[in-house]
Order: structure tokens, then C-alpha cells, then sequence
């Protein structure tokens, strides 16, 4: 099937990988702290102080890039600060106006700097992923080629473990209660800023290979799906590093099959931009087939819920047609069941759940309560005109506004709930419309 792979590919997928890592670590604290636009703002606003780093020194290397990003990177913060603080702004809009200002500053500078230094918007916006394994050093005596951009991420990858490992119990309290941090004895704002300064050096870091659009992803992306995954801090850590290692491989995987799947050549697609979308992809899966926040697990619960409400509903109904004397042994028809419930698929399938459970019978073209339908039905009915008659005598309501919460409420009454009501309510046998109320223990 990868009949095509070779050597470059895997350090293509590796650098992308480690990109990737690197800047997921940092991006969960932002997820957590609800500062996903600052990671976005923060790899606009690097964009001025590499350009100022290469203006001033005329050179590529990586040490005045850090420089100037972490600047701009904690400059970026603090402005934001200001303007939310002293302008009245909300963060979001703060986050705004600081980084949209200073990456067009950025871009101004890159354009007057064109002539030069050696800088390309489209590499500082896409990246060169592609070209990776041409820029190599030699390690080891086996004379093995490495490309410089592994080398790069992977070493900021290593910097964010550890400030991750040895910072952990700081991390996780300031973003989640930065006033307990501050009475642990150590400052919620120099966490905040020492984060900053490291997603500024992270997206630095990872520009030349994968550009800003792909950095922005990764910060963002892979936390925000492994927190659809889990509420463990240690568990989504983890899993916004796999998501992220697995992004790389199947976004090249994609861009170098994908055209071909929709009749184009092979390798007309960037990289890093479907990389960026193998990323959303994942995150779609998670957020479709999450076990608690799942689209489809929602659905999922929800149609129980309304499945289960029906169930109850079909029962109370029939007890309550077939309470007098004159209708009790008359089967009840599927008209006079959808008078007062709604149709649709929740109706037929509750109807067949209960004849399945053995809780209904159908008879005569109609629907008749079975002992055990019976049982379950006076439980229901008992729990209503309990609830109706606490509301009228301990909260002073009206007999006619009382029906609505009291229908509500039948479905989540327990034994001892009941038990409780009957107690406050004087141990009534009629609820407020003068209808005897089953027994428990009929």
C-alpha cells in the first residue's frame, strides 16, 4: 500500500511528529486555562520579532529567533492584559486587536526585509516540511544525516517535557485555580507568562518546517480532542501527544495518496496543510464518538432518556384510562394512547420495549397493563399525586399548577423520595383532585 515510501518520508512524518508534540504539551494548558485564542494570537504575533531578529543580526540562526519571539510572545500577553484590564475589553477581543496589530507589522517587515534577508511569507504561513531532509548534519562516527529540523523539535519537545514534568503541580493548579496558587506560595501570573514565553519559543521553533497555520492546529487541536476524551489532566496530556504523533503520519499519508483518490498526481497537496487536516479529523472522531461528550453518545443518552419518559408515560396512561370501574378490563387502542402522547419512533419502540418486558399485552387491538406493568404503573401514578399533593400542601401552590412539575418529577422519584413526601404531605390517600393514591405496597 506505501509502495512509495523512503527514507525522507519518514523524517518528513518524524519532523511533523515531534512539531506536532511539541506544540500539543503547551496547547493543553491553554485548552484548560480557555485560552485557545492566545496560542492563535501568540503564533501571529512571533511574526515581528523573528523579522526584527533577522534585520538585526542578517542571519538565520536559531538563537536570536527565540529571542525575539519570546519577547513579542510575552508582550503579546501582557498587552492583552492591559487592554482587557484598562480597556474594558473582553480577553477574547484583547487577544483581537493585539495580534491581528502585530502580525501585520510582522508582514510589513518581512516585505521591506525581502531584499535583504532570505524570507518567504508563503514558508512563514505553509512551512517547507517537504524540503526538511535536505537541510542535514552528520552525527556519529557512521557519518548519519539527520535533518536540522528533527534536531530543532525535537529538542523543543524535550524542553517542554520537562517544564511540564518538573512544573507539573504548578501547571495544574494555577489553570485551574490560579487564587490557590497564589496562597501555595507561588505566583499564578509567572506561570501564565513562563507559559507564554514557551508557546512563543514552540511556535518558533516549528515555523521553518511547518509554518504558522499548522502550528496554530497542533497548540489547539489535539488537546481540545483528547479533552473530549477524558477529565483526567495526566490522560489528556498523553493522548493530545498521540493524537498529535498520529496527525503527521496520516496527513502525509493523505497528501501523498489523497489526490489520487480523486483522479489528480500524486504529491498536489501540501503536507503541513493536510497534516492540518488529519488533525481535524481526529478531532472530529473524538467529538462524534466520545463515551460522555460524543455527538453520538449524547444522542445516544438522550434517546434513552426520551425512551425512557415514553415507557413511563405509556403506562401511566393506560393505568390512568383504565382506573374507573367501566373502563378497567377494556383494552386501550393506539388512538387513545396518541391523544395524549406524541407519536414518532420514541412512541412505537417504547410500546414494543414494554410488551417485550412483559409489561403490556396486546388484546383486541389495543393495549392492556400486565401484573408486572401494573406494579410499575401504581409506582408512577403514587410518585405523581405524592408530588402533587407535597406541592399544594407544603408550598401553597394551586391544584391546577401543579400537574406540569409533578409529570417531571414522576420519572426520577426513588422509594425513599417517596417514602419522605408521603411523610410531609400528612400521609394522604387522595392527591388535590380528590384521586386516590396507590398503595406501595398494592
Amino acid at each position: 500500500m506505501l509502495d512509495w515510501w523512503q527514507t525522507y518520508d519518514t523524517w518528513i512524518v518524524v519532523t511533523g511528529a515531534l512539531a506536532a508534540m511539541s506544540c500539543a504539551l503547551p496547547g493543553t494548558y491553554l485548552v484548560l486555562r480557555r485560552m485557545s485564542m492566545m496560542g492563535d494570537a501568540i503564533s501571529h504575533a512571533v511574526l515581528p520579532g523573528i523579522v526584527i531578529a533577522f534585520l538585526m543580526t542578517k542571519s538565520l540562526d536559531s538563537l536570536p529567533m527565540f529571542l525575539g519571539a519570546i519577547v513579542i510572545g510575552i508582550l503579546t500577553a501582557l498587552l492583552t492584559q492591559m487592554i482587557r484590564r484598562f480597556g474594558g475589553l473582553d480577553e477574547g477581543a484583547s487577544m483581537g486587536v493585539v495580534f491581528t496589530s502585530l502580525f501585520a507589522v510582522g508582514l510589513i517587515l518581512i516585505r521591506v526585509a525581502a531584499d535583504h534577508v532570505d524570507l518567504d511569507p508563503s514558508c512563514v504561513l505553509y512551512g517547507a516540511i517537504e524540503l526538511v531532509p535536505l537541510d542535514v548534519v552528520t552525527a556519529g562516527e557512521g557519518n548519519l544525516e539527520i535533518p536540522r529540523a528533527v534536531l530543532y523539535n525535537g529538542g523543543m519537545l524535550l524542553v517542554n517535557l520537562l517544564f511540564v514534568g518538573l512544573l507539573w503541580k504548578e501547571l495544574k493548579i494555577s489553570a485551574f485555580d490560579p487564587d490557590l496558587a497564589t496562597s501555595q506560595g507561588f505566583s499564578a501570573d509567572m506561570m501564565h507568562y513562563a507559559l507564554m514565553a514557551l508557546v512563543a519559543a514552540t511556535t518558533v521553533t516549528a515555523f521553518h518546517a511547518v509554518g504558522s497555520i499548522l502550528v496554530i492546529a497542533m497548540l489547539i487541536v489535539p488537546p481540545a480532542a483528547a479533552y473530549l476524551l477524558t477529565d483526567r489532566l495526566g490522560r489528556m496530556v498523553g493522548l493530545s501527544l498521540v493524537i498529535a504523533g498520529s496527525s503527521s503520519f496520516l496527513g502525509h499519508w493523505w497528501a501523498v495518496e489523497g489526490p489520487s483518490w480523486f483522479g489528480f498526481e500524486r504529491m498536489e497537496t501540501s503536507t503541513s496543510g493536510m497534516i492540518a487536516v488529519a488533525t481535524g479529523f481526529l478531532f472530529l472522531t473524538a467529538w462524534m464518538f466520545s463515551p460522555r461528550h460524543g455527538l453520538i453518545s449524547r444522542w445516544i443518552s438522550s434517546f434513552s432518556l426520551s425512551l425512557r419518559i415514553m415507557r413511563d408515560d405509556v403506562l401511566g396512561t393506560l393505568y390512568r384510562i383504565t382506573e374507573t370501574g367501566s373502563t378497567a378490563s377494556r383494552p386501550v387502542s393506539r388512538a387513545q394512547l396518541r391523544e395524549t402522547l406524541p407519536g414518532g419512533p420514541v412512541f412505537g419502540t417504547a410500546l414494543w420495549q414494554l410488551r417485550v418486558g412483559g409489561r403490556i399485552d396486546c388484546r383486541d387491538g389495543g393495549f392492556v397493563l400486565t401484573p408486572r406493568g401494573e406494579k410499575s404503573a401504581r409506582k408512577l401514578i403514587r410518585s405523581h399525586r405524592l408530588w402533587e399533593g407535597w406541592m399544594v400542601e407544603k408550598m401553597g401552590l394551586r391544584p391546577d399548577h401543579v400537574h406540569s412539575t409533578a409529570e417531571r418529577l414522576e420519572h426520577i422519584t426513588t422509594l425513599e423520595m417517596r417514602t419522605e413526601l408521603e411523610r410531609q404531605a400528612g400521609e394522604p390517600e387522595h392527591d388535590p383532585h380528590d384521586r386516590q393514591i396507590p398503595r406501595e405496597d398494592e
